[in-house]
């Protein structure tokens, strides 16, 4: 090999010394190869500076003064990925870059070797240059190299080190559970494996373990923990994957405090690994309480607005739809939007429209007059209201008064049930939130909701179904209530929120059989159903159960909320569309009729 190769390199001796980010100015006057990408090119003539990149960071290289060595140079494009040696020289000043960690120094190159050519990308690597999804996923591979994906997937892997470390030094064990198990379906539909050598029987990819790590507490593991890849064939939606990611973990003789003491000291280390610090304990919020103050159960606690429940000054008033509601039973509530007052008819009455929209039968509004509160009798009124009229002026101030709404304050008002009125109201927190800039971007909110309703009413399906799993346990103050009223039935079951979005949910498990054949009888499982889907864990139950309880995070929304980004599939390597298919290698795709034929499948297409 001579002093300067321009080929493509076959030179095996050809070894690494440094990474594109580890030289600083105490490396100078010493020797450096590195290898990576072309970032950019900057031709000057007599003078070429080349930037290489690799995931680390990125250094400036010069070639001067030999031709053969700028004839190199010259040949350089975006995406070769090359190796340079030369010396470790300070910068001059004018090309000093204190925005990037080498940029004090650069190497002028004695060799460039070319180690492998590129096309011309689909798009800029180099900068973060607007490009469509679709695109970026095609080519993900070229995605990759983006600082933007860098950074997310180096987050990623220290959230995962942080949560294995954490939970290795409180005592847990990182234990596999089977991908090819049985098929229990219960919410989602199970994504099927066929068997060959068992024709007509199939195999399921785990929706979650939540079987197996039930079992694992039967088996006496004590405290267990996986970064757990689970399946769930959804319906599309943009925030779902069909596969995910969760740390999932189990506790024996656990109450909800023992896990939550558990989880919360694991997101202070995974916080900590983003160089962020979060308060321990996390603050319990009621599930009706979430219901009725945030209009759901997983509020973004950085919104300081609440929903009021007005139903006492309406439940005489002049407004019938509101007084038939309350004589119902139902509720009447409000939300003060602070500053709203400001807008213009037209921007209310679009208000209204976006209510409707929402499958509601329409919204109510009220807010002070031009002359604002305390003067009455000024021209122009004082009050405003879609229902001045029906309601009066004195209802509506009653009104205004006693959710403390300012002169620039918008009064939104809601009747129905209470998930109805506040759940109405709660999408409008979130949006006027977000328009009137009232998040608190700054604050990591973190909360655990608690007694959940243990069933829910299917309409379609014409049953109680689950509001979490059918191995729930109720709380033990409303065992009795399972004779008598399951709509009032409170389950030993948490959510943990941070920011308005739900990254973990959990609760304490069924452990004595005859109280679990119970839940599947009120679930209209049957004996037969029962046995044929849950019978190894039913006789599991018979051996000696300890109580235990467990939870999962979702590691692909935790890290997106960490990473300021809005969709989980920019902190995933290798995502699926919203129509859950892989752009790069076109999954799903057809196979041949071989292996159709070998597990005993036959296609109607």
């Amino acid at each position: 090999m001579g002093d300067i190769a321009t080929t493509e390199s076959t030179v095996p001796e050809l070894i690494r010394t440094h990474t594109c980010g580890a030289l600083r100015a105490t490396d100078m006057g010493t020797e450096a190869t590195l290898m990576g990408w072309v970032h950019r090119v900057r031709d000057l003539g007599s003078l070429i500076f080349v930037d290489i990149r690799d995931r680390y960071g990125v250094t400036q290289v010069v070639a001067r003064d030999d031709e053969t060595l700028l004839a190199a140079a010259k040949r350089l494009r975006p995406e070769f990925v090359v190796a340079v040696s030369g010396t470790i020289e300070r910068r001059t000043e004018d090309t000093l870059n204190p925005k990037i960690a080498t940029g004090e120094v650069e190497v002028a190159v004695r060799q460039i070797d070319v180690l492998s050519e590129a096309r011309r990308p689909p798009f800029q690597i180099s900068d973060e240059t607007p490009v469509s999804e679709d695109i970026r996923l095609k080519y993900r591979y070229l995605d990759l190299r983006r600082e933007r994906m860098q950074r997310n997937l180096q987050l990623r892997h220290r959230v995962l080190m942080a949560a294995r470390r954490s939970l290795d030094e409180q005592g847990f064990l990182d234990i596999e559970t089977p991908v090819l198990a049985k098929s229990t379906p219960e919410g989602a539909r199970d994504y099927l494996v066929p068997s060959r050598v068992h024709p007509g029987e199939f195999f399921a990819l785990p929706q979650s373990p939540q079987i197996f790590k039930q079992i694992l507490m039967l088996g006496g593991m004590d405290r267990y923990f996986q970064v757990a890849r689970c399946f769930r064939d959804e319906d599309l939606r943009s925030d779902r994957q069909p596969e995910f990611t969760q740390i999932d973990l189990e506790v024996s003789f656990a109450t909800p405090d023992v896990v939550f003491g558990v989880v919360e000291q694991l997101m202070q280390t995974i916080f900590e690994a983003n160089d962020e610090s979060i308060e321990i304990p996390f603050p319990r919020l009621p599930y009706a309480e979430a219901i009725a103050k945030y209009g759901s159960d997983k509020p973004d606690l950085r919104i300081a607005m609440e929903i009021a429940d007005v139903s006492g000054i309406f439940a005489d008033s002049g407004f019938r739809v509101f007084r038939d509601a309350v004589a119902a039973g139902g509720v009447v509530r409000a939300l003060v939007v602070p500053g709203a007052g400001r807008y213009s008819r037209s921007q209310v009455d679009k208000l209204v429209d976006e209510a409707i929209e929402l499958g509601a039968q329409g919204l109510v509004w009220a807010r002070y007059g031009p002359h604002g509160p305390g003067d009455p009798g000024a021209p122009g009124g004082e009050v405003q209201s879609s229902i001045l009229k029906a309601a009066g002026a004195e209802t509506l101030g009653l009104l205004l008064e006693a959710v403390g709404a300012g002169a620039d304050d918008l009064v939104l008002v809601a009747a129905g049930s209470s998930a109805e009125a506040s759940g109405l109201l709660g999408q409008f927190r979130l949006r006027l939130a977000q328009r009137e800039g009232l998040i608190d971007e700054g604050r990591r909110a973190l909360t655990w909701v608690v007694d959940f309703p243990m069933f829910e009413w299917s309409e379609t399906e014409g049953r109680h179904t689950s509001m979490h799993h059918p191995f729930t346990a109720p709380r033990d103050e409303d065992r009795d209530r399972l004779d008598t009223d399951l709509g009032a039935v409170l389950a030993k079951a948490y959510d943990l929120v941070l920011n308005g979005s739900e990254i973990g949910g959990g609760s304490i498990r069924i452990h004595d059989q005859p109280l679990q054949r119970r839940i599947f009888e009120l679930l209209k499982i049957t004996d037969e159903e029962a046995r044929s889907r849950f019978g190894f864990f039913l006789e599991a139950l018979e051996f000696g159960t300890p109580p235990h309880g467990g939870i999962a995070l979702g590691v692909d929304r935790i890290v997106a909320l960490l990473a300021g980004e809005a969709s989980i599939r920019d902190v995933i390597a290798f995502p699926k569309t919203a129509t859950a298919v892989d752009l790069m290698t076109g999954a799903p795709s057809t196979v041949s009729p071989n292996q159709l034929r070998d597990l005993h499948l036959r296609t109607d297409s």
